[in-house]
């Protein structure tokens, strides 16, 4: 058995899915990546926090 540590969620209280964009405004997942993450590996999760990143990233160069 592991004693790692699971990948918490990166759930940043602010709940509010984009229609156009089809994510969450606070955490930038996808209503799927929220709906399945505690069922999501490390590996999966991990996957998932990299892409956040390229996502607020992509968010972040729009924006200027």
């Amino acid at each position: 058995m592991s004693s790692k540590p699971r990948i918490a969620s990166p759930c940043v209280a602010v709940c509010a899915l984009n229609a156009e964009l089809g994510i969450c405004i606070g955490c930038l997942r996808t209503r799927e990546e929220i709906t399945y993450w505690t069922r999501y590996t490390d590996d999966e999760r991990a996957a998932i926090m990299a892409d956040l990143a390229r996502r607020r990233a992509a968010r972040e160069s729009a924006t200027d």
